[in-house]
């Protein structure tokens, strides 16, 4: 396929097309649970005329519906990454952004006010990226803040599968405990799904080892296949369902479908008003959320794919991804087309790393990835077996390939070490890549003007160390201006 070579540049990558089928592929798997997890998230709240997001007046009316736009720009949008932007990364709706869609807007306006705000957000980031501002954002961060992104984001995509997989779990009882999490159920593992989760934890571990080619992919079908055989035999269930079941699927139940093919429902796309939350929360308490929806993209999608080309080998000597203007320019894109298909703003996953880990260096695995998330759109029933148990492991082996690059920082020099550690753990401890970035930014102002060395500091850092104070203040900010 000497066009695709050519367009790709897959041999100049050092790849092949075969690894980028793979890690497409993978990227797809690991990520796929987002087309049921969206859903669930947005279905279920109702905004202030009484109706949830699809137009129904039922909890879950929506559901399918959501499911469809959200593979549909999931899809699209990382296909035109690829193509765009010839990076190996994947988009979709952004968890957490989906959260406080749905609880901080849609609930006090209506949905299509909260998705018209997505809208603006994606707009907003767009001219920042073709004014040159974001890129400039990307020169001015120091090397070892970039290498400490990268570090946090593996720690804290480790932690998504261990949660995932229901090997760390949330304590219930907070007024009775010291800790917030805890291994298992009781400080136990308990069921088969989280056998199968430590199954294929060891399986691509081994199969990495021996440098198996597809170890990731390999993983999640035998572990898939191995879920199958024991929901078949034993009816294990959801996790949540009608009644909490410890020892049930986090996600999906991986069930043989009735049928392989389904008929979409579109019917949240174009539902979004750009006016409507001006009117009905007001200009600053509408300029707030705004501001919040926007930090929290530019900064995930900078570490993002900051992370994800230091994975690839992709980076140049100031640690920034080939085309990253065209990147930057697809996701803010994403980001508003997320809020036209009324699923919530689409944002960089780092999910990608599990197929740079199987080998993607191209923007070929997006089209991958792309074209899966497509053919979800009518193979839904057939992705919705695949339980996260199985897809998991990945992420936490790629939690070990990116935390290697932690040797990139000098940690004798308190200037940088400190920041890094704080960029580094905060991640995981708070779920969060935006207040990683923000601490450690925050810390290295702080720093250098302790020491004396504030003529140092980048001017562009001081502006985001700025815009940094008023996120971490929002809150008590909007209580008293709204």
């Amino acid at each position: 396929m000497p066009a695709v070579e050519r367009l790709f540049k897959i041999t100049e990558r050092g790849s092949t097309v075969g690894q980028e089928i793979r890690g497409g592929v993978v990227t797809f798997f690991t990520m796929a649970y987002i087309i049921v997890l969206n859903p669930i998230i947005l279905s279920n709240v109702k905004d202030t005329t009484g109706h949830y997001l699809g137009g129904g007046t039922e909890p879950g009316s929506g559901f399918v519906a959501i499911a469809a736009a959200t593979a549909l720009v999931a899809g699209v949008m990382t296909i035109l990454m690829g193509f765009v932007a010839n990076y190996p990364m994947a988009l979709a709706t952004g968890l957490g952004l989906n959260a406080f869609v749905a609880t901080s807007i849609a609930a006090k306006a209506t949905w299509a006010d909260a998705m018209g705000l997505v809208v603006i957000e994606g707009l907003i980031i767009l001219v920042l990226v073709l004014t040159g501002f974001r890129t400039a954002v990307f020169h001015a961060v120091p090397a070892a803040l970039k290498v400490a992104i990268s570090v946090g984001i593996g720690l804290f995509i480790a932690l998504i599968g261990f949660v995932d997989a229901g090997w760390v779990r949330r304590i219930p009882d907070i007024a009775s405990t010291t800790v917030p999490v805890q291994l298992g159920t009781n400080g136990q593992l308990a069921g088969w799904p989280a056998f199968v989760f430590g199954f294929g934890l060891i399986l691509v571990i081994l199969l990495w080892v021996k440098k198996v080619r597809g170890a990731i992919l390999i993983s999640i079908i035998v572990s898939t296949i191995l879920a199958l055989l024991i929901e078949a035999a034993l009816n294990i269930g959801p996790m949540f369902g009608e009644k909490f079941n410890p020892t049930g699927w986090g996600l999906n139940v991986p069930a043989f479908p009735d049928k392989l093919f389904d008929t979409p429902d579109f019917g949240t796309l174009g539902q979004f008003n750009l006016l409507g939350s001006f009117q009905n929360l007001g200009i600053i308490a509408t300029l707030l959320l705004i501001f919040t929806l926007l930090l929290s993209d530019f900064f995930d999608t900078m570490g993002t794919m900051t992370a994800i080309g230091a994975e690839a080998d992709l980076l140049d000597e100031e640690g920034i991804p080939p085309n990253s203007e065209r990147i930057l320019v697809v996701d803010s894109l994403a980001a508003a087309a997320g809020g036209m298909a009324g699923v919530s703003s689409n944002t960089s996953y780092i999910e990608s790393a599990a197929g740079v880990g199987e080998g993607a260096r191209t923007g070929l695995a997006s089209v991958v990835t792309g074209v899966l998330f497509l053919l979800s759109i009518f193979l839904a029933p057939i992705v919705t077996m695949i339980p996260s148990e199985a897809a998991v492991p990945a992420l936490v082996l790629v939690g070990f390939l990116m935390m290697q690059q932690v040797k990139g920082i000098d940690w004798d020099d308190l200037e940088v070490a400190i920041p890094a550690f704080l960029t580094i753990v905060l991640m995981p401890f708070t779920y969060s890549i935006t207040v990683g970035i923000g601490a450690g930014f925050l810390a290295y102002v702080l720093i250098k003007i302790v020491r004396g060395k504030s003529s140092k500091v980048h001017p562009l850092l001081w502006v985001i160390a700025g815009i940094f104070v008023l996120y971490f203040a929002i809150h008590p900010l909007t209580r008293i201006l709204t």
